[in-house]
């Protein structure tokens, strides 16, 4: 399943337009957190759809599985799916809402 965000190491302040160049390292490891979390998510997720896609197959073909174990199989590859587009989703969301902001 996907992991949840745990928030260590990420910064109460701004990050590099505060000022301070130890607040902007600590926001720059905070992204690459986020983007091996991101990357990890999609690996995790990928891994159950070919794990139920699998179980389908040998479903299909006669193997050793049991229908409910099938169908857990697909649930979670399903659930897993849906909750990383809900995230992609709300990450777009918050790209659009910092683009139409006006400066000045």
């Amino acid at each position: 399943m996907i992991n949840p965000i745990s928030g260590a190491g990420t910064t109460g302040g701004v990050g590099p337009l505060s000022g301070n160049p130890a607040s902007a390292q600590q926001a720059t490891g905070a992204e690459k957190s986020f983007k091996n979390f991101l990357l990890e998510s999609i690996g995790e997720v990928n891994q159950l759809q070919q794990q139920a896609d699998q179980a389908v197959e040998t479903l299909a073909t006669g193997g050793e599985t049991t229908p409910a174990e099938v169908l857990t199989a697909v649930q979670k590859a399903d659930l897993a799916f849906r909750t990383l587009m809900q995230i992609r989703n709300k990450l777009v969301s918050a790209y659009d809402e910092v683009r139409q902001m006006r400066i000045g």
